[in-house]
């Protein structure tokens, strides 16, 4: 059985960051593909471990075909019970798939910087949490039917949730490097103007004071996570033919 994970990105500079590092560590090999660029979604999961859609500037609300694509899409992998995660606009197409709404904040409030994080009584049974997380998103989602709330912050209240055994999604984002904050913080400046934003400063600083708790976390879940995909043999695939996929 394979090891390798699907990784959908929406961006042409997008990568995985260090969700890569840690992916190939563990012996798994990576499958990018950008629906926005055409790249085919393969109809079946029987030669991928597992999928994680990533973020992106978008809503899941667009009416862009490839977004409503890859909404409908995700019904292969809660299908077939193969491990999903989706972070940002990952998670929002999750519950959209699962009926659930995305919406801006009713007054307006955005994430985008390092906010409090809380686990639930169901979140910290599965894991440690941070008690602070990177976040860069205007929209939320409402907890789907069947799903459980895993995490929650004051503003937006469904931080982390599961579905089924092996489906989730988070609002935050534990992949991000520094190369990236520095990236995020300089062609997505004008998002920092946005209320409730953290001035640019303070995401450099909350990186130096929280960050090694999420690469804890990380690596947690990865165990996790990964830990779901029963009796896969790993692919002999050289770390290099990775390296596009891979944050530099």
């Amino acid at each position: 059985m394979t090891r390798k994970i699907l990784c959908i990105l929406h961006q042409e500079h997008s990568s995985p960051g260090r969700i890569a590092h840690r992916l190939i560590e563990r012996g798994f090999a990576l499958d990018a593909r950008r629906p926005r660029f055409g790249d085919p979604l393969p109809q079946t999961l029987e030669e991928h471990a597992g999928v994680i859609i990533f973020g992106g500037p978008m809503s899941a609300n667009d009416a862009d075909e490839y977004v409503r694509v890859e909404t409908d899409w995700i019904e292969v992998p809660l299908k077939e019970d193969k491990p999903f995660f989706g972070i940002c606009l990952g998670a929002q197409m999750l519950a959209r798939k699962l009926g659930a709404k995305v919406d801006f904040h009713p007054e307006g409030l955005v994430e985008v910087g390092y906010y409090p994080l809380r686990a639930t009584p169901e979140g910290a049974k599965l894991l440690e949490w941070p008690d602070h997380i990177y976040q860069w998103h205007r929209e939320g989602f409402d907890l789907p039917h069947g799903a459980v709330r895993l995490a929650e912050s004051d503003t937006f209240a469904n931080q982390a949730i599961q579905y089924g055994r092996s489906a989730f999604g988070v609002q935050f984002h534990p992949e991000l490097t520094t190369q990236m904050v520095y990236r995020w913080t300089t062609r997505g400046h004008e998002r920092l103007t946005l209320p409730g934003a953290k001035p640019r400063r303070e995401h450099f600083e909350g990186r130096a004071l929280h960050d090694r708790k999420t690469q804890i976390w990380l690596d947690r879940f990865l165990d996790l996570w990964t830990g779901m995909m029963d009796g896969a043999e790993a692919e002999k695939v050289p770390a290099s033919q990775n390296a596009k996929a891979v944050a530099k």
